[in-house]
């Protein structure tokens, strides 16, 4: 896809799986099970699926998923698999090597849309792409530091303070622009401050809106993720942005 400047392209990083019934809230089990059968475990296998945005100058990754910057049990406890593709695969096949990312953009600080943001070199957790700046929200920034007794275990310190001791962290603030083509959208029901990214030109716009609509099967409004911190937040957030939607011939 092409919109502007910018070439879009998914970049698919494995499979993780989390429990359905979270994923899924009040929604009964009988109903979310047909179209996302349950393991032994009761988990649901997830795609981790980030973005790459291009231009002549300007190599964007958006959201990094999970990474491989973890031990055997969690990989175990996720059901985490990257045997045949991971986050640096997919850029290999596109031709791209981490030393070519300009910048990237952090959606939230949850582990699984962070993770590939530092790996392990020399024993030390250090920044994935050497020579990107990272983004993300300075109120949720604020929030991942200092997280409630709910959603504490979301948040994991490897996979983003690296950036803050390399210097490497910026903060955006609220509804901004990134640049004339790209705009965040805060939203706060899933976490405080999740930023959404709305590409545009004259003639199309897509949003990716992350962990508002997770799935595909998340877009009726009431499938809301046990996850969410302000669910009720979340379906205000969902109802007013898929009227956007379809007023205005968004892609999401």
């Amino acid at each position: 896809m092409k919109i502007g400047k910018y070439k879009l392209t998914v970049l698919e990083t494995g499979t993780f799986a989390l429990d359905g019934g979270a994923m899924f809230g009040i929604i009964p089990k009988p109903l979310w099970q047909k179209t996302n059968p349950a393991d032994e475990k009761n988990r649901i296998t997830l795609g981790a699926r980030c973005l790459l945005l291009e231009t002549n100058t300007r190599k964007i990754v958006v959201d990094t998923g999970l990474g491989k910057n973890w031990d055997e049990k969690f990989n175990s406890i996720y059901d985490v698999n990257q045997q045949n593709i991971n986050l640096i695969k997919s850029l290999d096949k596109k031709g791209l090597n981490p030393s070519q990312i300009t910048d990237v953009i952090l959606t939230h600080l949850h582990f699984d849309h962070t993770g590939g943001s530092t790996k392990i070199e020399n024993g030390k957790s250090v920044p994935t792409f050497q020579n990107a700046k990272y983004y993300v929200q300075q109120k949720h920034y604020d929030w991942a530091i200092n997280p409630s007794d709910r959603d504490k275990g979301s948040f994991i310190g490897h996979t983003f303070q690296p950036l803050v001791d390399a210097g490497v962290l910026y903060f955006t603030k609220g509804d901004s622009f990134f640049d004339d083509e790209i705009q965040f959208l805060t939203i706060n029901g899933h976490t405080i401050y999740q930023q959404m990214l709305k590409i545009s030109d004259s003639s199309n716009t897509f949003l990716f809106c992350a962990d508002l609509i997770p799935t595909m099967h998340h877009i009726p409004i009431p499938y809301v993720m046990g996850y969410d911190i302000q669910p009720l937040e979340t379906v205000a957030e969902k109802l007013r942005i898929l009227k956007s939607t379809v007023e205005e011939n968004w892609k999401l």
